[in-house]
């Protein structure tokens, strides 16, 4: 037995889960970086720019001072040393307001010790600006020396702080650019990966569907030549038992109710005439020739001897008056061309075709009228069967007689290898139309 096609559902969801479980990784993992990302620039980078901002403000009050403590130094003002005591206050509350705003955005990466060192060298600057400006109320030349020996050292030391806090920052700065390049690159690059990815993924995946549905289209042609073989198998044997069973009904039951009717004849006629049983007899024996009769016309329906006799045309000559007589559907016969000895096979078939199309006329159309149309094109033969009437009604569930009778012609016409059609005329009815091949149309 030929193994089953498996369906590819099973391998195909499978798949399709694998590239949707591809694609939440993926996005998973997209959206984790952009989240970094985000993160790297607004803890790291953004947080970095605005420490500098706050680091440059206290460098620049540090130069201020620096410079306000050399003023004081050079002494080329007019007024007294207690004087920049103004100043001073203004510097050291906008130090004090930088340091802390410094401190909230520092980088996490800073040492805490520096900044202790920062708020607290600041811290001792104003204790010993403080005891300056008190000195300086009565020895400016003490307060000088206050100012070069310990006030200026403590500024210096401050912008060597703030300084390297901002070397750190811009250190940091590049690290975090470099981290963020990275990054991108790194996203980019499995962009192309996960493109590539899903490119092969949807390239097996037609590769399969393809070799799945040629399997398919295999496994159906396979099954349709089965089908077809079986079907040629199945109206071969119809054909042969009808054609068995006409013998039978002719030669068989003919013949037994042909003697039946001679031995009746040949009892009525030693009866005397005026015997009761001459009536008796000569009933029995009319029905034995209906019976006879009957049995010869069905004889002839299931297999016409005229057709073995005098091939298509004749027993179709034979057959449409007959059709006539049974129906009174008058038919109008047409025949086209001379054409050539139709062989049996071809024959049996378009004569059967013939029977079932004006069957269907008979039962669904209503027409008075049927066209009956046989013409030979070269190397062909074509029979039509129209009518004028309501046409055969569509296929409704229960009514498989219709269905049978079409799909029979339709086989037919396949083992002949020819095509066969049903349509529609525009001016109503119906037209069954087959078209044959008289050459190699049909193998045993």
């Amino acid at each position: 037995m030929k193994k089953s096609v498996a369906s590819p559902t099973g391998r195909l969801l499978a798949g399709l889960a694998v590239t949707l479980a591809a694609v939440g990784v993926f996005s998973f993992y997209a959206l984790r970086q952009m989240r970094g990302l985000e993160d790297l620039q607004t803890r790291t980078v953004d947080r970095n720019r605005k420490d500098s901002l706050q680091l440059l403000r206290i460098q620049n009050d540090l130069n201020e001072l620096a410079l306000a403590m050399r003023d004081m130094l050079v002494g080329d003002e007019p007024y007294p040393l207690h004087a920049w005591k103004p100043q001073f206050d203004r510097l050291r509350t906008d130090l004090n307001d930088a340091l802390r705003l410094e401190a909230q955005l520092a980088p996490v990466q800073r040492d805490a010790g520096r900044q202790r060192y920062m708020a607290d060298s600041l811290a001792q600057f104003w204790n010993s600006a403080d005891r300056m400006f008190d000195v300086a109320q009565t020895d400016e030349r003490a307060a000088r020396i206050l100012i070069r020996d310990t006030l200026q050292a403590r500024q210096a030391s401050l912008t060597s702080a703030v300084a390297a806090s901002l070397v750190q920052n811009n250190e940091t700065e590049q690290a975090a650019a470099a981290r963020i390049q990275s990054i991108y690159l790194g996203v980019e690059r499995n962009v192309y990966i996960f493109l590539a990815a899903m490119l092969v993924a949807i390239f097996c995946t037609t590769l399969y569907l393809i070799y799945s549905n040629r399997r398919l289209f295999q496994h159906l042609a396979a099954v349709s030549e089965h089908r077809s073989d079986l079907a040629r198998k199945l109206i071969t044997v119809q054909e042969e038992t009808l054609h068995s069973l006409s013998r039978e009904l002719h030669d068989e039951f003919g013949q037994v109710l042909t003697a039946i009717g001679a031995m009746l004849r040949r009892a009525e006629k030693r009866l005397p005439a005026d015997s009761p049983f001459c009536a008796d007899l000569r009933e029995v024996r009319e029905v034995a020739q209906s019976t006879l009769e009957k049995t010869r016309s069905l004889s002839q329906l299931m297999h016409p001897s005229v057709l073995d006799d005098g091939g298509l045309e004749k027993a179709i000559d034979w057959y449409l008056p007959v059709f006539e007589k049974q129906t009174g559907i008058t038919v109008r016969y047409e025949k086209k061309g001379e054409g050539p000895q139709v062989t049996d096979r071809i024959a049996i078939h378009v004569y059967r075709v013939l029977q079932e199309a004006l069957n269907n006329l008979a039962r669904h159309s209503g027409s008075p009228l049927a066209v009956v149309r046989l013409q030979f094109p070269p190397g062909r033969l074509t029979l039509e069967v129209e009518d004028r009437g309501r046409g055969i009604p569509e296929s409704r569930n229960g009514d498989s007689r219709k269905g049978i009778g079409m799909t029979a012609m339709r086989e037919r016409a396949e083992l002949l290898h020819g095509a066969f059609e049903v349509q529609r005329p525009g001016a109503g009815g119906t037209l069954v139309r087959l078209d044959v091949p008289l050459t190699d149309a049909y193998e045993q």
